[in-house]
């Protein structure tokens, strides 16, 4: 038998690093990737960095005492939730059809359920003013028959703010359904459980770490929401005025009070991306 060749620097550590200098050229960054990705790291940072430095530290204390942000801190909060548990009991239901039966025109559902991802949150507040206004197509209906006006209330802000979030929560919850076994769901339908209990009792525990993640990215969703919000809700203070809104306005007027009320959503998106991965997301 001849004897085995290798190669002359597979298996040999180089000294101080312990890896094989093959490896070592493997874990090098190639400086035309490093360059393009730490302008990019720089372009995303930079604006955050520059809303810390030029936050008015001394008044802050001042500027979000005010009765105007709490009202608006309160009222995006509530709509938020709010939006968030509507997006439960209508999207999970949604992402199940998606995921577990083959609906007919399903690729065509799927892309109007992801539209709002994609579409102008401007277009999508006209749209709702189109069908839920009180001269819109289902608007009208509710308004003689029921009584119920949503543009320009509160109601109205909620709805806006789940057409826009719903969409993060279906896909979420539908990606998870798709990784999830079925065979645990043949087997509970094999002993006798129907399919709304064994979606009850055998799904939901499992898809629940995407339902929670959907979850969290809807309400964050929401509670950014400005577009649809001021088309189809106006901007009330203390009815409509959530702290998009009142960003917007105080930016105006007040530059200040706009970079506090900027900082206090800062803080809140950084709590919601720093629990999201520590709860849901496995990934280091």
């Amino acid at each position: 038998m001849s004897p085995r060749t290798t190669r002359p620097d597979a298996g040999v550590a180089v000294p101080g690093t312990g890896l094989p200098p093959r490896r070592r050229r493997a874990n090098r960054v190639p400086v035309a990737l490093l360059l393009p990705a730490l302008l990019g790291l720089a372009f995303l940072t930079l604006p955050l960095v520059g809303l810390l430095v030029r936050a008015p530290w001394s008044s802050l204390s001042d500027q979000l005492t005010s009765t105007e942000v709490w009202d608006a801190l309160r009222l995006s909060l509530v709509c938020a939730t709010a939006a968030t548990g509507v997006s439960l009991v209508l999207g999970v239901p949604l992402a199940w059809l998606l995921a577990r039966t083959e609906l007919p025109g399903r690729r065509l559902v799927r892309a109007l359920v992801t539209l709002p991802l994609v579409l102008p949150p401007v277009v999508g507040g006209v749209a709702l003013l189109l069908v839920l206004g009180r001269r819109g197509i289902v608007g009208s209906w509710l308004d003689s028959v029921f009584g119920i006006t949503l543009p320009f209330t509160t109601t109205g802000v909620i709805v806006a703010e789940t057409f826009v979030a719903m969409p993060f929560l279906v896909i979420s919850v539908e990606g998870a359904l798709r990784a999830a076994d079925p065979r645990y769901e043949e087997a509970a339908a094999t002993l006798g459980a129907s399919r709304l209990t064994a979606f009850r009792r055998v799904t939901l525990p499992l898809i629940a770490p995407g339902i929670g993640a959907g979850a969290v990215l809807a309400w964050a969703r929401a509670l950014g929401e400005f577009g649809a919000t001021i088309t189809f809700a106006g901007n009330f203070p203390g009815r409509t005025q959530t702290m998009p809104l009142a960003v917007y306005l105080a930016m105006e007027r007040e530059p200040e009070a706009a970079i506090a009320l900027s900082l206090v959503l800062l803080v809140v998106s950084v709590a919601v991306l720093v629990g999201l991965r520590e709860r849901w997301l496995s990934t280091p």
